[in-house]
């Protein structure tokens, strides 16, 4: 993985990037609408292609048809979420493993920006040693707009960057893409082509692979 030598700032999301948790988010809805007497009205392909391209789409669709307060419901979908955690296993995604303990063995600046709640991921971390070594991150209380706004990667560059930094960030989903495009860092994508999300994508200006490990020796130059 030569080609991390060429960039100082590494900024991460995590969920589907780092951790392979999105099918515990699905099923975590899943659950939320079973308690209410509703059947989630996606499979995993419609709920991943809804969840990585808009920040409102599954309240907007599931919301209409449970009772109470959306916080309320959010509140409960996050427990069930922290339940199946801890009750699940997790894996790390193609090629995290090695990328972060080359990053560690460089001391090269590194950061998750998530949309995730800090109890979610201190539980996760627990269970993955691995992402320890990331030394600064970035949750869902940390940042005022959700992605795609920039409010979390800007908050990263500001804490972490300076002025003459090559900045990588890396995200899974097109929100968060849109998300890094409103920062100075180099935009990346790692999704598989055949991803729902990718179906009349637009791609300009980013850098696109499958996953990490496929990152070529020579992305960068």
């Amino acid at each position: 993985m030569r080609w991390i030598e060429r960039f100082d700032l590494f900024l991460f999301d995590f969920d589907g990037l780092l951790v392979d948790t999105e099918p515990l988010h699905y099923r975590s809805y899943q659950l939320l609408c079973e308690r209410y007497g509703y059947q989630l009205p996606f499979d995993f392909d419609q709920y991943i292609q809804v969840a990585h391209t808009t920040s409102t789409g599954l309240r907007e669709s599931i919301h209409p048809h449970l009772d109470g307060d959306w916080d309320l419901l959010y509140k409960e979908k996050k427990a069930i979420y922290l339940e199946l955690v801890r009750d699940g296993e997790l894996k790390l995604m193609a090629g995290v493993a090695l990328l972060l303990e080359e990053l560690a063995r460089s001391g090269k600046k590194r950061c998750v920006v998530t949309h995730s709640v800090k109890m979610h991921v201190e539980a996760i971390k627990e269970l993955l040693p691995v992402l320890k070594t990331i030394p600064v991150w970035i949750t869902r209380e940390d940042y005022e707009n959700p992605k795609p706004a920039p409010d979390g990667y800007a908050h990263a560059i500001e804490l972490l960057g300076d002025h003459d930094d090559q900045i990588a960030g890396f995200e899974d989903s097109l929100r968060g893409l849109e998300s890094l495009k409103g920062t100075r860092a180099l935009p990346v994508l790692i999704c598989n082509e055949s991803h729902p999300q990718m179906e009349g994508a637009n791609l300009k200006g980013t850098h696109h692979f499958a996953s990490i490990e496929a990152v070529p020796r020579t992305f960068g130059k």
